[in-house]
């Protein structure tokens, strides 16, 4: 998300008339609302199709939620209990449980006297649960509230910063290929920086991880790290500390695109000349 958009919330909500309630809100307050209303927007899970334990989940339905999700990186999620043609039973762990996603509050709103349907919703990894008539009396407030907005400030300020040493050595290993190699001073960097940076010393070491995997033919690893590097990079300024922000995120989209195009039986196929070098002034 480009930190010059107004922040995203999707909303898992099919009644129009709750929807529109908070959309009104969403726009007074300063977000743009995303909905996903039916569990086909994403396809039929197939019959046979194995459930896969909770966290990254790239195959099937459940897949394509995770990393639509993983792509739009919402500031906050909103789920109506009553709105069966979303399985909220399943998707709420999935999306709770991954480290791409675990952060991104989630709100979910119910009948006040289905006090069996809120604990169920809790137990199943809501951060909040709210009855209806409260969540919509309250609603601008709520949003503002639970909505985890990045403090673009105050990453302007610290990407303002010059480049950590460490940092710099470990990117510059990063360009030689050395992806395995590059990982110890670039977590060296990011343990020593108590600030907002030192996500983009997080971001590139996981990028270094991705490529290291694709290099060990493992997809699942490779895409995982490709998914979770997003919460750190994509809030950043186009420029931080020098490094062409911007310019890295659209190499990582097109490396993913291409590994997820490979799929795992393929993946020895990658190309590493797609692969650019992280541009940066020392």
């Amino acid at each position: 998300m480009s930190n010059s958009s107004k922040p995203i919330i999707v909303g898992f909500v099919a009644d129009l008339m709750f929807s529109s309630k908070i959309q009104n809100a969403a726009a007074g307050t300063g977000f743009q609302m995303t909905w996903i209303e039916r569990a086909d927007q994403f396809g039929e899970r197939p019959q046979n199709q194995v459930r896969e334990t909770p966290g990254e989940m790239l195959n099937g339905r459940d897949g394509k939620l995770f990393q639509q999700i993983t792509a739009w990186q919402p500031v906050l999620l909103l789920f109506d209990l009553t709105n069966t043609a979303v399985p909220w039973y399943d998707w709420l762990p999935v999306l709770k449980s991954s480290p791409a996603t675990h952060r991104i509050p989630l709100i979910a709103f119910g009948p006040h006297e289905d006090s069996d349907l809120f604990k169920t919703a809790k137990s199943r990894g809501a951060d909040m649960v709210y009855a209806r008539s409260r969540f919509f009396s309250d609603l601008p407030s709520l949003l503002q509230k639970h909505a985890q907005v990045p403090d673009y400030d105050a990453l302007a300020d610290t990407c303002a910063q010059p480049l950590a040493a460490l940092a710099a050595e470990g990117i510059l290993l990063f360009n030689e290929g050395h992806y395995y190699k590059c990982h110890d001073a670039l977590e060296e960097a990011w343990q020593q920086d108590k600030t907002p940076g030192r996500d983009l010393y997080r971001g590139v070491l996981q990028y270094g991880i991705a490529l290291y995997q694709i290099e060990r033919g493992n997809f699942r690893g490779a895409v995982k790290m490709l998914l979770r590097l997003r919460q750190w990079l994509d809030p950043l300024p186009d420029v931080c500390r020098g490094v062409q922000v911007a310019r890295l995120r659209q190499n990582i989209s097109q490396v993913t695109d291409a590994v997820q195009r490979l799929g795992a039986d393929n993946l020895i196929e990658f190309d590493f000349t797609l692969v650019e070098p992280i541009l940066f002034e020392a």
